[in-house]
């Protein structure tokens, strides 16, 4: 039994390879956005393999260190290693990036299949709510949010989750519309089931496929929030090592006379947000058959 297991799992695996190169020929910037998102995700992993340097240490001997063997980056004007810094930003970056896409995606979920699928004044109610939370931009949204929250790791993701609950919220009711008059959810009342259990098992599981597209693209949205937030000194504070303070520590002060120190977060803050787009596209082109040839 075990040999034939065996002898399935491999034209499994060769099936599953194929199919990966399929897809990584047919989108090739969105095989190279799951590259680039994947880099940062084992940067974020392996950050105490990666980099031995603590990110906080300070030593003004190396202030403003010029990029070296020893200091790849160089360090900033407090002498901490630009490179250890960068490595252990990418850890705050898909927190927030994942912890605000995650939360919003949970409540808009709720609230959107419910909305759909129960209507009537409940609906129209809940509707009247997303459109004044959706009215405010979702920066200036996550900045109100934050100025009333306070700046921390888990205030920013509390406040970047908020604004992204009525984008997920309008997606998921639209597809709920749908789904409730379709064929197999007559036949599920004919049955028997209850409305929740039609919900939950038969109209929630056709609405994943949207949720994931639009949960990867506001993945970037999110990283470049929160780097916004930091910037502004009401996202993640001092001593975690966040991309977006990096910069406003250094962009109006060191910038010409340590440029590094400006380059190489904003070129990190950039990748991120670019793999994530990437990925998000081809994930749309992939899952919504509209959009396929």
């Amino acid at each position: 039994m075990a040999a034939i297991e065996t002898i399935e799992a491999g034209p499994r695996r060769e099936s599953r390879l194929a199919t990966f190169r399929f897809y990584a020929r047919r989108y090739p910037l969105g095989a190279a956005g799951a590259a680039i998102a994947a880099i940062f995700v084992l940067m974020a992993i392996f950050a105490p393999w990666i980099t031995q340097v603590d990110p906080t240490a300070t030593n003004p001997r190396i202030s403003l260190a010029f990029p070296s063997s020893e200091h790849p980056l160089g360090a900033d004007f407090l002498g901490r290693d630009m490179w250890s810094r960068i490595v252990y930003g990418a850890r705050i970056s898909l927190a927030v990036g994942l912890g605000s896409t995650g939360l919003g995606a949970l409540f808009g979920v709720t609230i959107g299949l419910t909305s759909g699928y129960f209507g009537g004044w409940y609906d129209l109610i809940v509707q009247r709510v997303m459109d004044m939370m959706q009215s405010l931009p979702l920066l200036v949204m996550a900045l109100v949010m934050t100025a009333a929250l306070g700046p921390s790791l888990e205030n920013t993701i509390i406040a970047i989750s908020i604004p992204l609950i009525p984008t997920v919220a309008r997606v998921i009711r639209s597809n709920t519309l749908m789904l409730r008059e379709m064929p197999f959810i007559e036949a599920a009342r004919a049955v028997g089931m209850n409305e929740l259990s039609i919900a939950l098992r038969h109209v929630l599981p056709n609405t994943l496929a949207p949720l994931i597209v639009l949960a990867t693209a506001q993945l970037g949205s999110t990283i470049l929030v929160e780097a916004a937030l930091s910037f502004l000194g009401l996202g993640v504070p001092e001593p975690h090592p966040s991309w977006g303070r990096m910069l406003s520590e250094s962009a109006a002060e060191y910038v010409r006379v340590a440029p590094w120190l400006v380059i190489f977060p904003g070129a990190a803050i950039s990748l991120a947000v670019f793999g994530t787009n990437l990925l998000g596209d081809a994930l749309r082109d992939i899952l919504d058959p509209r959009q396929r040839d």
